[in-house]
C-alpha cells in the first residue's frame, strides 16, 4: 500500500494553493488520488495539529503509512509531527521559527484564497511556541528552499535541517517557483514508486 501523502499548507493559505493543486494532480495521474490529503487547516495552531494528528491516526489504523509535506508554516507543523510520530517529511521553504516570523502579523488577517477573515493573536503565538520541535532527526527530511525567498531567510532552514537531504536553488521566491519540476523527486522521497505513474497527459505536465 503506498503511503498517504499529507500536505499541510501555509499561513493564510488553503488546499486551493497552486502547490497543493499540482501535487494532488500528480498523485491522481498516478492513480493515487485517494492517497493525497490536503485539509483546510484551522487558523489556531493547536487545532491544526489536532486535525493533522487525527488524519495520521486514521491512516495508520487502516494500515497505511504516512508521509508529510509542508509549505512555510505547514513545514513548521510537519516538523513537529514528524518528530512526534516518527514520520518522513518534505519541507518547502519552511518557517523555521514560526513564533518569531509571524509576530508581525498580529491582528486581522485574510485568507489569500477564501477571503475568510480571522484575528491572529498572542494566543496563536503561544500555541506555535508549544509546537517548536527541540531537535530534529535529519534523515527524516527532504528540504526544498530557494535563496530568493522574500519572506523567510533560507539560510535558517539550511542550518536547522543540517544533515538532511537538501535542495537549495538560487533565486525564486517564497512560493518555491521550482515546485513543478521537483514533484518527481518529492514523490520518490515519499516512497511513491514510479511504477504507479499513469501514461496520460497530465502526468507529463507536472
Amino acid at each position: 500500500m503506498p503511503p498517504m501523502l499529507l500536505y499541510l499548507h501555509g499561513f493564510r493559505s488553503s488546499p486551493q494553493s497552486w502547490k497543493a493543486r499540482l501535487l494532488g494532480e500528480a498523485m491522481a495521474a498516478r492513480g493515487l488520488a485517494d492517497a493525497f490529503v490536503c485539509p483546510t487547516l484551522p487558523d489556531r495552531p493547536a487545532e491544526a495539529i489536532a486535525l493533522a494528528e487525527a488524519l495520521i491516526q486514521q491512516a495508520q489504523a487502516a494500515g497505511r503509512p504516512v508521509v508529510l509535506a509542508g509549505s512555510s508554516l505547514g513545514g513548521y507543523y510537519a516538523t513537529w509531527l514528524a518528530e512526534k510520530h516518527g514520520l518522513k517529511a518534505i519541507l518547502i521553504n519552511p518557517a523555521v521559527a514560526a513564533p518569531t516570523s509571524l509576530a508581525d502579523y498580529l491582528g486581522p488577517q485574510t485568507n489569500l484564497y477564501t477571503g475568510e477573515v480571522f484575528v491572529f493573536t498572542a494566543a496563536h503565538i503561544a500555541e506555535l511556541e508549544a509546537l517548536q520541535a527541540p531537535r530534529i532527526t535529519p534523515s527524516r527530511y527532504l528540504l526544498l528552499v530557494e535563496t530568493g525567498d522574500e519572506v523567510l531567510d533560507y539560510r535558517e532552514a539550511v542550518a536547522r535541517y543540517a544533515g538532511a537531504e537538501q535542495r537549495v536553488f538560487d533565486g525564486g521566491d517564497h512560493s518555491f517557483t521550482r515546485f513543478p519540476e521537483m514533484i518527481p523527486q518529492l514523490l520518490e522521497f515519499a516512497g511513491i514508486a514510479a511504477s504507479h505513474e499513469g501514461g496520460n497527459g497530465p502526468a507529463a505536465k507536472v
